[in-house]
């Protein structure tokens, strides 16, 4: 039917990791064959000591022991190859964080170039000017002006907060008494003499 809904997304496991996947299912299916086997064997054994065969049977669990040992060296190397796959899942994700720390420095190292110590400490130093500057003024302006000057200042905010508090005029005229209101219900024929006519 072919790639219906966009194009095919790239898989994210690796060779490797489908190599050790591959191996440990191969292992895991030699498990069990070997779990199957040793049933049968036990079953047979019990048979053999019904009819009488002690000799074949002890040669059975002989080798169903042997089997049961190459059962557990199997259960061991598949905890080896899935820690493995854990190892390499650990390493990739450090490879990544290695990759995003030096790409990191790249960027600071560029940033670095661009703004050196001396120029930092020549934009501080420019702005501590600037601001003694501004200060000096503040001073100045704070310094000559007199008591009556501070007066005018008030008076003249006083005045532009008046005028941004403008109210509208109050009506000279007098007004108009109250008219008593007519009711429009009062004046509304009543229901029952409406039908009646």
């Amino acid at each position: 039917m072919g790639n219906l809904f966009g194009r095919k997304r790239r898989s994210r496991v690796t060779e490797q990791d489908r190599a050790v996947l591959q191996q440990r299912d191969k292992l895991r299916q030699y498990q069990k064959r070997l779990s199957l086997g040793l049933e049968r064997e036990r079953a047979l054994a019990r048979q053999l000591l019904k009819d009488g065969k002690k000799e074949k049977a002890m040669l059975l669990l002989k080798k169903k022991r042997y089997q049961e040992q190459l059962l557990d060296k199997t259960e061991n190397q598949i905890s080896n190859l899935e820690r493995m796959v854990q190892d390499i899942e650990f390493t990739q994700i450090e490879m990544k964080v290695i990759e995003g720390l030096k790409i990191g420095n790249e960027c600071l190292n560029k940033m670095h170039q661009v703004m050196s110590i001396e120029e930092v400490e020549r934009i501080i130093g420019e702005t501590q000017d600037a601001v003694e500057y501004q200060r000096q003024i503040d001073e100045l302006l704070a310094g000559s002006l007199t008591e009556e000057d501070e007066d005018a200042i008030l008076e003249e905010l006083n005045a532009i907060t008046q005028e941004q508090l403008e109210l509208p005029e109050v009506p000279s005229e007098p007004l108009p008494e109250k008219i008593p209101e007519v009711s429009p219900i009062k004046n509304r024929p009543k229901p029952e003499l409406v039908a009646a006519s």
